[in-house]
């Protein structure tokens, strides 16, 4: 499991002795990699009484341009900052290039912890 707690390492470079084991709030998840496809979404539990609405896939975006706001079809993924590998294989998160009906966007929300893409028109040059 992916832990949320302190790192092993000190500052300098040592290493940190456990004093404990992980506790269920230090535990992670797998990232939600969301994929351009279907509309697929799944629901976590959250810290509190809250509720996660994951997007496994999905192919509509909300893109902005300037002041009006409108409901797109995503093509595929142009450039992926987090991960180069994202690219080839459409995934979606934040800061992506996507293709739209309405031109090139990069998204603005995380598809894996909204379930929705929000994006905003890019010039392109």
């Amino acid at each position: 499991m992916k832990d949320q707690g302190r790192s092993k390492r000190k500052r300098t470079g040592g290493r940190l002795r456990p004093s404990h084991k992980k506790k269920r709030h230090q535990l992670g998840r797998q990232p939600t990699e969301t994929t351009v496809g279907e509309p697929r979404f799944r629901v976590v539990d959250s810290r509190g009484s809250k509720k996660k609405v994951r997007a496994l896939s999905t192919n509509v975006a909300q893109v902005a341009d300037g002041g009006e706001v409108n409901e797109a079809d995503i093509e595929n993924v142009v450039d992926n900052p987090s991960n180069v590998n994202y690219i080839r294989r459409n995934i979606i998160t934040k800061g992506a290039i996507i293709d739209t009906s309405e031109g090139r966007a990069r998204v603005t929300s995380r598809p894996g912890q909204d379930g929705q893409v929000n994006a905003v028109l890019v010039d392109e040059e």
